[in-house]
């Protein structure tokens, strides 16, 4: 399957969902996330789910971890649109957070976060294949952050749907994730 052949069809799966079924598929997967062999975590970079397009949400997620690692910090995105550059920003119970032009929630202000200090990264996707390729939105963003994270940093992606057998056209820019977690099972790449 070919990137955007990809993006279409999961897309579409996606606006398919229904809340009933994404609130039971939410709690799966959180069923999932805390079987999973994690580290102990001092720094985990997340996303803010877009609600309209039925992106998982990583709150209930981040709750647990934080549970589990006192002393845990979080940082999410801010995308600069005029270089198509991504930067992780820490947030707290007091971080504001505005939305974008392109409609994500990501904080206004706050201390800067070096993707080498980064344990752990929630990566949002729209399918992923066997191998642990993802296909988001199609801008590379995600691809050009992960690269500069440390390679010991553990990248995770979070899909309602199984993986397809193989993504055709990934190249040398496709950074691959470590595990994948559906609600029915965890993928470790």
């Amino acid at each position: 399957m070919l990137k955007s052949e990809a993006r279409t069809a999961y897309l579409e799966k996606r606006a398919r969902i229904t809340l009933k079924q994404q609130a039971i598929w939410d709690d799966l997967l959180l069923i999932q996330v805390q079987q999973l062999p994690l580290p102990p975590l001092h720094a985990v970079f997340s996303y803010a789910a877009i609600e309209r397009r039925k992106e998982i949400s990583t709150d209930a997620i981040l709750s647990y971890l934080e549970f589990r690692n006192p002393g845990m910090q979080v940082a999410y995105p801010v995308y600069d649109a005029p270089t198509s550059l991504m930067k992780a920003v820490w947030v707290d119970d007091n971080t504001l957070f505005g939305v974008n032009e392109f409609g994500i929630s990501e904080p206004l202000e706050g201390p800067v976060a070096e993707p080498a200090e980064l344990d752990l990264v929630f990566v949002p996707l729209l399918c992923f294949d066997e191998r642990g390729y993802r296909v988001g939105y199609g801008k590379g963003v995600y691809d050009r952050y992960l690269k500069e994270v440390r390679q010991e940093a553990l990248l995770v992606g979070l899909s309602y749907f199984e993986p397809v057998p193989q993504i055709a056209d990934t190249d040398k820019f496709d950074v691959p994730l470590n595990y994948c977690i559906t609600p029915q099972r965890i993928y470790e790449f």
